[in-house]
């Protein structure tokens, strides 16, 4: 009896130490036990994505792969499998598996080791979100207290939703979504019986039973998950023969991107980060849809890299990248030997990494980085000049052998008809800005070559002399100044004295081709250097200044000497383009932009572009027509107006002028003798176009911009190091008709970039003229004097006029010999 009376007592002490121990423990891990709120409102650590206008991927960016689902979307099977392997008494224990912790303790006492784990789902959940992987006994007490708090604060399924999403499966994978992703490249629903146990194989070692590192030791994990699901009833035996005689086909696949367009993604993640900071960023699910359109987007990609590919043809080949072996003094290698040395390389873009195998006469044939043999043909070789200088090159080849011989590692890339050519990395550079001229939209943009090669944007960042691209904007201020179109003015050289320097100015036309008195539109047209000097006088150069300042270019860019009417500022692809579009839009400075909406991982709208128009107040859109033109959202926008710089008559004539810049001196054409220096842009047979060329001294930099009332798009190519000029090419028969011989100039350089991109942007598009405006009124002129004319033939035209600049007298006479000075020389006149 009294030893009954002992154990009694013995037995309530215990319980009652029991207790106290149980209570002290959880005061003591009450602070890290995660409230109500924190667990209903978990954030899920999710990449930003960023996308096209049209919803392609273009990039990706965060640590974490993770790809959140529902407890909807995840396939039974595969929750089977992670019950059956991970807790499979998963709905009927409260957070904490009795059984489980008896025999791990019951190991623990037998061999003094934590060898047996007994954590349930709930508490792999709770040191997931809450605590480390450190191995510690007061570890495992939060796991328990903190395990069974979730239990009563979620349900079931909530926890092993969360569950799911959370757990790190390898490769940077977090959640099965994302494994789904990273091995097999589908979606859950797509995965198969035997991938699915692959993938709830992976918590207990994600790196050691990672199926692309070790596919060996992932097999036998995923036959131990199909032997769970099999014992437990959830599978029958003929489906458990099928999955494990599945072979191993996991292999990484990177984010889904669907057009890569690294320069406008890295604007975004710049943006993003500026506003919400890195790690909210990074890992809080943005989706960004930006403002480009796929398809515009690529057709600016490629056109600019094959403009400085055809650049770079023109100056000649500078030879191989690499010798791999000398095939005078050394044997040839292995195709494997080779191949090992082609993976060091880093392939760039469209280029492919090659080794010369055998020369012949007219071809050659070369191994791919890829394993791929290929022969290159004449019609792929026969533009390899022998590259000397940016000004020279040798002559034509007339064998292959002149040009390659084995040994050789060099560069190739696919024609359209998917034969290799022989290529190399473009030395120059290149930037292209496509924007709507009605909102400031951008459309597309690409600021180099190649974004692994160099991440320097050019398009945004690179301040360069526009060259005579400058020249609408000075015309602009000569028009509010009160010349007009029609305006006569002295195309001759001019012979300015400096004091200062010691020296004469001598602006001279390029070429060195002087028309004597000349329209101000044909002067526009024609790019005539002298008579923008004469203008820029005329109206006073600070008083030009401040007309440009007006198109939102920096005060400190546009330098205060006569060289500006020559295009001596310094203003990116981007400022350029925004000021044109005054031109195009009727005369307001839009705002450019380039995300039209930002969202959170849940899909609720965070962010949505609401852009200044090309419009006055008092002709603003109704809220259907500006949903229709800025895709815009659920709740009606604050409409409003972009500021007017200028005046619609003073903007449309600019842009008419411009338009003669592309169609010359219209149907009499061929009879005046005289076309624009944009003339190679009628190849795209449309009559809505107007554009301006722009070369500066000695061709350092290149630049085509044209628009139509919908596109305005400026291309720019050169060096990145100012100090590089373009050079000139000699002639070549073995290239098209478009790569003539002669010193690179906007027309030559970067106009081509411009013609393939606009081909591609306006495809389908029907023509958009700048319509003339009211105020203005359409007056036959006599050609040769501005004044007014009788006559209909080549001798006069139409020409706009604001109203009360029209001329008032009509010509006397019409000279015989009008049209016979155009090709008199700076020698012949003076």
């Amino acid at each position: 009896m009294i030893l009954l009376k002992r154990t009694l007592q013995f037995f309530i002490i215990c319980v009652l130490i029991g207790l106290i121990t149980l209570v002290s423990l959880y005061y003591y891990v009450k602070p890290d036990i995660p409230s109500v709120q924190v667990l209903k409102d978990v954030q899920l650590q999710t990449p930003m994505q960023v996308f096209t206008k049209d919803g392609l991927l273009i990039n990706q960016f965060g640590e974490k792969r993770r790809i959140p689902v529902t407890i909807d979307e995840i396939p039974q099977t595969l929750i089977n499998a992670f019950l059956a392997t991970e807790d499979n008494r998963f709905y009927d224990h409260i957070g904490i598996d009795p059984i489980g912790i008896v025999r791990s303790a019951i190991v623990l006492i037998s061999t003094g080791e934590k060898k047996q784990g007994a954590s349930t789902i709930t508490m792999q959940l709770a040191r997931n979100f809450f605590l480390t992987r450190e191995k510690a006994y007061i570890r495992k007490v939060k796991e328990i207290f903190i395990a069974l708090h979730i239990e009563g604060v979620l349900t079931k399924d909530e926890i092993l939703e969360l569950y799911l999403n959370k757990i790190e499966l390898g490769n940077r994978a977090f959640g099965i979504g994302a494994a789904a992703q990273v091995y097999y490249g589908k979606e859950l629903k797509d995965l198969t019986l035997a991938q699915m146990a692959m993938i709830a194989g992976l918590p207990k070692a994600p790196s050691a039973l990672n199926p692309i590192r070790n596919p060996t030791r992932a097999k036998a994990r995923r036959n131990v998950v199909l032997g769970r699901l099999l014992t437990e009833n959830y599978i029958t035996q003929e489906e458990y023969n099928e999955a494990t005689s599945q072979p191993i086909t996991a292999y990484f696949h990177g984010a889904e991107i669907n057009l890569y367009a690294p320069y406008i993604s890295e604007m975004v993640r710049a943006e993003m980060v500026s506003r919400y900071g890195i790690d909210k960023a990074y890992n809080s699910g943005f989706k960004i849809f930006t403002s480009v359109e796929s398809k515009v987007q690529k057709a600016a990609q490629n056109a600019l890299v094959n403009n400085l590919h055809n650049y770079d043809m023109r100056h000649g080949f500078r030879g191989p990248t690499d010798v791999l072996w000398d095939p005078e003094t050394q044997p040839a290698l292995t195709e494997q030997q080779i191949l090992n040395k082609l993976q060091s390389v880093n392939e760039l873009g469209t280029l492919k990494a090659a080794a010369v195998l055998s020369v012949n006469d007219k071809t050659a044939s070369v191994l791919l980085k890829s394993g791929e043999r290929t022969t290159l043909t004449w019609d792929n070789l026969k533009w390899a000049r022998k590259y000397i200088t940016r000004y020279r090159q040798s002559f034509a080849p007339k064998a292959a052998t002149d040009i390659l011989t084995p040994g050789m590692q060099i560069w190739v890339r696919k024609n359209e008809d998917d034969s290799y050519l022989l290529s190399q990395i473009p030395e120059a550079s290149s930037a292209i800005v496509s924007l709507d001229p009605q909102d400031g939209r951008i459309k597309a943009i690409v600021g180099g070559y190649s974004f692994e090669q160099s991440q320097y944007n050019r398009a945004v960042q690179a301040k360069r002399q526009v060259g005579s691209n400058i020249k609408p904007f000075i015309y602009s201020a000569a028009l509010e100044k009160g010349y007009t179109l029609a305006s006569i003015l002295n195309d001759a050289p001019i012979n300015q004295w400096d004091k200062s320097q010691g020296v004469a100015w001598r602006p001279k036309n390029s070429p060195a081709v002087y028309n004597g008195p000349i329209r101000i539109r044909r002067a526009l047209a024609q790019s005539k250097n002298v008579i923008s000097v004469r203008l820029l006088r005329g109206v006073g150069l600070q008083r030009t200044a401040d007309h440009l300042l007006k198109f939102g270019f920096k005060d400190s860019d546009i330098n205060r000497s006569e060289s500006l009417a020559l295009g001596s500022a310094s203003i990116t692809p981007l400022e350029l383009a925004r000021g044109m579009s005054a031109f195009a839009n009727g005369g307001h400075l839009i705002e450019p932009y380039f995300i039209s909406e930002i969202q959170d991982a849940y899909g609720n709208v965070l962010f949505k572009a609401n852009p200044a128009l090309a419009c006055d107040e008092e002709a603003l859109p109704t809220h259907n027509e500006f949903s229709l033109h800025n895709s815009s959202a659920d709740v009606e926008p604050t409409k409003k107006c972009a500021p007017r710089i200028i005046s619609k008559q003073n903007a449309f004539l600019i842009a008419d002028a411009m338009h003669s810049g592309i169609w010359g001196g219209g149907s009499w054409a061929h009879k005046t003798g005289w076309s624009g220096t944009g003339w190679r842009a009628q190849a795209l047979e449309r009559r809505d176009l107007s554009g301006k060329t722009g070369t500066t001294n000695d061709s350092v930099d290149t630049w085509f911009s044209g628009f139509n009332s919908k596109v305005m798009t400026s291309v720019w190519v050169g060096f990145d190091n100012p100090g590089n000029a373009l050079g000139r090419s000699t002639y070549n028969n073995n290239l098209d008709s478009s790569q003539i011989s002669g010193a690179e100039s906007g027309a030559k350089t970067a106009q081509p970039a411009w013609i393939e991109f606009m081909k591609a942007a306006l495809e389908g598009t029907p023509e958009a003229p700048i319509e003339p405006p009211e105020g203005l009124v359409s007056i036959r002129i006599d050609l040769a004097t501005g004044l007014l004319s009788h006559k209909n033939d080549y001798t006069s035209r139409f020409e706009y006029f604001e109203k009360g600049t029209a001329p008032t007298k009509y010509v006397l006479s019409q000279p015989n010999d009008i049209f016979e000075e155009d090709t008199k020389t700076e020698e012949e006149l003076f």
